[in-house]
């Protein structure tokens, strides 16, 4: 932990070393091995020059321990996922919450700055801070990163499923300009989630919650883009492809977050997935029990994301004049406008639906230029295109 630059340049070497040397159909009969071992060799040089002149420590030695298969070590009270260990090791309770997520999204998912800003709902220069801040504390304060066991891992497990919730919201609707939809981003998610409501003390009604979220999401994946992959809104879905399996494992999960007296925001979203999932048709969408539901979670979670959708809710029930309100009260929203374009896209549809064409345009032209995704602009330009007026 204490080596992640020297991590992350070495793996970037070994792939581009794998761009020089490997030819055209020719690729090793085992490319990840291949990798591995040219990273680690690389690895292993670079730490024998730091070492100083007889320190005693037999740098090979050392990497083959450490590359020694350990799950079957691990008793019932630890996490045996390499994937889990290295996240709660990550979010180490000394460090800031907001460092500790940008910490875990930049070294455990490769996520760039500027996913990590959108995710965060931040700006690139904020998240480097971030990141810079959290590296540099682990170095000053020598921190000693060890993997957590036992009642360990509950103080960390909030943000662990922070992280989860943020990894499969990226896949769900990525910042990729090329794929709209990750859908191995949201696999990976709800894997690590289902290790975790399977795990002795890390099984909780919240984990349940947000694993049932995910279910709901998921389960519309085939009808969100079509065979141009271009974006299907919600109301326009053919909910026939909805996923009936991962639905009914969603209402499960969501059965079994009720045990106890804990809600967490991750229930109320869950709550509202449901809502959607259970309405035959958009129209058939129960919104004041959704907006309700919104309420609440604005309650528990205030954020502009929850404001912004609350003002959609309000909208489908008739008051778009009050959702245009809502979202023009939310704190820093000119900040919001100028670095989020899902800010300006909804504004220039309220204004859409008002018929004012002037401000809807303006809007959505500022949400064109904010969004790299080929699908969303594709959206933004049929709109654009359909309240434009055109030249004679």
């Amino acid at each position: 932990m204490h080596h992640l630059d020297l991590v992350e340049d070495v793996v970037q070497e070994s792939f581009l070393k794998a761009l020089q040397t490997w030819k055209y159909g020719q690729l090793p009969d085992n490319p990840q091995g291949w990798l591995m071992q040219v990273a680690r060799n690389k690895a292993i040089d670079i730490l024998r020059k730091r070492e100083k002149e007889g320190s005693g420590i037999d740098i090979e030695k050392k990497f083959e321990s450490e590359a020694t298969d350990i799950g079957e070590f691990f008793h019932t009270d630890e996490i045996s996922d390499s994937q889990l260990r290295m996240i709660f090791t990550c979010v180490h309770p000394t460090l800031k919450p907001e460092d500790q997520i940008a910490l875990v999204l930049k070294t455990i998912s490769g996520f760039s700055v500027q996913e990590i800003a959108k995710a965060l709902l931040t700006n690139d220069s904020a998240i480097q801070k971030r990141l810079y801040r959290a590296k540099e504390f682990i170095r000053s304060e020598r921190i000693a990163f060890e993997i957590p066991a036992g009642h360990a891992l509950t103080d960390r497990l909030e943000v662990v499923h922070t992280f989860l919730y943020l990894l499969f919201n990226e896949g769900y609707n990525s910042a990729k300009a090329d794929e709209l939809i990750r859908k191995d981003l949201c696999a990976e998610a709800m894997r690590l989630c289902k290790i975790l409501i399977e795990h002795r003390i890390c099984s909780s009604p919240t984990g349940y919650a947000l694993l049932s979220m995910m279910c709901f999401h998921a389960a519309r994946f085939e009808s969100r883009l079509d065979h141009n992959n271009s974006i299907v809104l919600l109301q326009q879905q053919d909910r026939r492809k909805w996923n009936e399996e991962l639905i009914n494992i969603g209402y499960r999960y969501l059965n079994h977050s009720a045990a106890g007296e804990e809600i967490s925001v991750y229930h109320i979203e869950s709550a509202i997935a449901a809502e959607h999932c259970m309405a035959k048709s958009f129209s058939d969408t129960n919104w004041e029990r959704v907006l309700q539901l919104y309420d609440l979670l604005l309650k528990l979670k205030p954020s502009p994301t929850v404001e912004l959708n609350r003002a959609v809710v309000l909208a489908e029930l008739g008051n778009v004049q009050s959702a245009i309100d809502a979202v023009l009260a939310i704190k820093n929203i000119q900040v919001l406008l100028k670095g989020h374009y899902i800010y300006s896209a909804v504004l220039g549809d309220l204004y859409k639906r008002l018929s004012d064409q002037v401000k809807a345009t303006e809007f959505l032209e500022k949400a064109f230029g904010l969004t790299t995704s080929k699908a969303e602009k594709d959206l933004l330009l049929q709109k654009i295109r359909s309240i434009k007026p055109q030249d004679n």
